[in-house]
């Protein structure tokens, strides 16, 4: 283990790097995601409450890995064959739209009941201070639910951590990736694999903590 460490240490190490870029960028466009139908679930529009289930319930529905071939592959070929154009997607980028999609569909119910844990009081009260129902959430309620919110988004950004593993189909050199690259080299499965589950237990154990703090601080906070 010491010697696959030292000679492919630099390497697995630049692929934990990958994996969390393209977590973050994951889970960046899935907030913009799910805030959006987030927000459509809680208005008072059937039609804006439809979009967001339809979206939540087939995002949800579909596998990642199915999610992630269809992206890579299944939107060039659709551009090409359909629509006449030439379309080309890295796998950085295919991977991020795959994670942002499926992420965004669980924020989005995350971000959904966040605001409905907030007192329906609260916006009344504003609106009976004139404010206007979207600068009313804006102001006066989202801000006390991103507070139940936070907790559960960083649980979250751990589950879409561990779902880039899922992304090594599409050749991103992500850590399972170039985990499979270097048992290709060394022949060395169980030590690697060993090496591998220790970086990510290192990093979601500490993502865990943060979440537990955060939380236990947010809870100090409403007393």
């Amino acid at each position: 283990m010491i010697q696959i460490l030292s000679k492919y240490g630099q390497m697995l190490l630049f692929a934990m790097g990958q994996t969390l870029l393209l977590a973050l960028w994951g889970l960046f466009f899935a907030c913009i995601l799910g805030m959006i139908f987030g927000l459509l679930s809680v208005v008072r529009n059937k039609v804006c409450n439809v979009i967001a289930s339809i979206f939540v319930d087939v995002i949800r529905g579909v596998p990642m890995i199915v999610l992630a071939y269809f992206i890579f592959f299944g939107l060039p070929y659709a551009f090409k064959n359909f629509l006449g154009s030439k379309m080309t997607l890295t796998a950085l980028q295919a991977g991020t739209a795959a994670l942002a999609l499926n992420c965004g569909a669980y924020m989005a119910e995350i971000i959904r009941a966040g605001i409905q844990s907030v007192d329906p009081g609260q916006m009344e009260a504003a609106r009976s201070l004139g404010l206007p129902y979207w600068r009313a959430m804006v102001r006066v309620v989202l801000p006390q639910a991103i507070r139940t919110m936070i907790p559960s988004i960083i649980n979250q950004f751990i589950i879409t951590l561990k779902d880039t593993s899922i992304l090594s189909v599409i050749g991103f050199p992500e850590l399972v990736n170039t985990a499979k690259n270097v048992i290709a080299i060394s022949f060395k499965s169980f030590e690697v694999w060993g090496i591998v589950a220790v970086m990510y237990l290192i990093v979601i154990t500490i993502l865990s903590k943060i979440a537990k703090r955060l939380e236990r601080r947010l809870n100090r906070g409403r007393k």
